[in-house]
């Protein structure tokens, strides 16, 4: 038999299936009495794990929801995904939560087993993800705009717009997306009856009424895509490419927060997305590892242009221009 503290472990990581199991099988792969069980079911609910036990033949026992988050038993797979997403959290951090994300990851690395410590090394040691600065946006923001979109609760705030002026606006909130290292809400305008995006750092004195508003169909395109096209300022330039590949070879090796990609045939597809940087954008697109055509406009032709003659040079093929 093994020792309490190390039966009381296997307990609770047999209990976090969600699912209930009978006391009998519990005592039988844990290799102890009834008795037993229930003095370690007992033990587990002083550590602050609510464990209960249902009504009727064979006496099953499962966790359930309780007032505080009690310590976790992550599998291997689950350790390595959450110290990827707090990596990956951490660079978009919140005002109120300024550290949160690192200090969880601290905490878990602490306690990794040996056979895990290589592979979670690796993950830690060659991400990096830049965030935006922090205490721009607060969580309490985000989570009230949150529960808003899925209770269907309207919201009310002010609105600095891009011109600088200042407006009381009241929207029908839908989804929160970050997207180029900023968050945005999709939202339905109340007063204007339209689709607006709201950029979260440019709202003030948020408030949830209480008033309901029944669901409509979110913009065809989606949510993420409807947030790139109104987040590219009036009169802007867009590059326009076509890949030699199908959609899914291209998709997966552009940025997250690309712009829109669409299927121009089964062998290839059209990329337009705006840019700060000509030059960045001709660097970014040679880097995806796929032939392409660059469409419009005549800058980021001739950046292209640029970029292929200093390769050619840096090769000793041709002379740089």
């Amino acid at each position: 038999m093994s020792g309490p503290s190390t039966r009381i472990l296997r307990l609770l990581s047999l209990l976090q299936s969600g699912r209930g199991v009978a006391g009998a099988e519990l005592a039988r792969r844990l290799g102890v009495s009834t008795r037993t069980l229930r003095r370690d079911l007992d033990r587990l609910r002083e550590l602050g794990y609510p464990v209960v036990a249902d009504r009727g033949p064979g006496g099953r026992y499962r966790l359930v929801a309780g007032a505080a988050l009690p310590p976790l038993m992550l599998g291997d797979d689950e350790a390595v995904v959450t110290v990827l997403g707090l990596r990956l959290a951490s660079a978009a951090e919140l005002g109120a939560t300024t550290g949160a994300a690192q200090a969880a990851l601290r905490t878990i690395e602490r306690v990794l087993p040996d056979r895990l410590r290589q592979r979670v090394a690796a993950v830690s040691a060659t991400i990096d993800a830049v965030g935006r600065p922090p205490g721009s946006v607060s969580l309490d923001a985000v989570a009230a705009l949150a529960s808003a979109a899925y209770h269907h609760l309207d919201v009310r705030f002010r609105y600095t717009t891009r011109a600088g002026t200042d407006q009381l606006r009241r929207a029908e909130p839908y989804r929160l997306v970050l997207f180029g290292r900023r968050w945005y809400l999709l939202g339905h305008d109340r007063d204007r009856d339209g689709w607006r995006t709201f950029r979260l750092d440019r709202m003030v004195g948020l408030t949830v009424p209480g008033t309901t508003f029944r669901p409509r169909p979110v913009p065809a395109a989606g949510a993420v895509p409807f947030v790139a096209a109104a987040g590219t300022p009036p009169g802007r330039q867009r590059g326009v490419v076509r890949f030699a590949a199908p959609v899914a070879t291209v998709a997966d090796r552009l940025p997250a927060e690309a712009g829109e990609l669409v299927a121009v045939d089964e062998s290839s597809c059209r990329y337009t997305t705006p840019a700060d940087s000509w030059e960045w954008l001709a660097s970014m697109l040679a880097l995806v590892g796929v032939p392409y055509t660059v469409e419009s406009p005549p800058e980021l032709i001739e950046h292209t242009r640029r970029l292929a003659a200093r390769l050619a040079a840096a090769a000793g093929d041709a002379p740089a221009s």
